[in-house]
């Protein structure tokens, strides 16, 4: 096996492995998912940026190694590394305030999501232009627009 093909199988694994831990309920886990992600970047940078050549500081520009990935790849550390402290400190303070590691169960968002589950599908279904939620959107030339109005700028670019 060559040593790309090598990169390629670590990185779907980083990615794999991430994906499944930012998943979880636990926020240490999602941390951890985090940074596998952010490695898994750093290597598919590092696939993308090709065979390794000679630094681009010389007389001639044959073979010279493209400083630009590892630049994206420099970024991605310092990014990562400020998104993981971040999630550190929402861990220490959640904590701190619950002694609980894990995500709860919010009931109010879940019970948005079965009332979306059992109505429609078709969100415009229940769109009712009279209603006063919904009266408000200039946009909207329902039943109880007039179809002969128009806005004064058109009548005067009409004229």
């Amino acid at each position: 096996m060559t040593l790309t093909l090598v990169l390629v199988i670590a990185m779907a694994v980083l990615f794999s492995c991430g994906v499944y831990l930012l998943l979880e309920r636990s926020l240490t886990r999602m941390l951890l998912g985090f940074l596998l992600l952010g490695n898994a970047l750093n290597l598919l940078l590092l696939v993308m940026s090709g065979a390794a050549g000679r630094p681009p500081i010389g007389d001639s520009a044959e073979g010279v190694t493209d400083p630009l990935p590892q630049a994206f790849a420099l970024t991605a550390i310092v990014i990562t590394f400020a998104v993981s402290a971040f999630l550190l400190a929402l861990i220490h303070r959640s904590w701190k305030l619950s002694r609980a590691d894990e995500v709860e169960v919010d009931e109010a968002d879940a019970a948005i999501g079965r009332d979306r589950d059992e109505s429609d599908d078709d969100p415009e279904s229940d769109h009712d232009p009279r209603a006063p939620e919904d009266a408000d959107d200039p946009h909207d030339r329902g039943a109880g627009a007039d179809p002969d109005a128009t806005a004064p700028a058109d009548r005067e670019a009409s004229r």
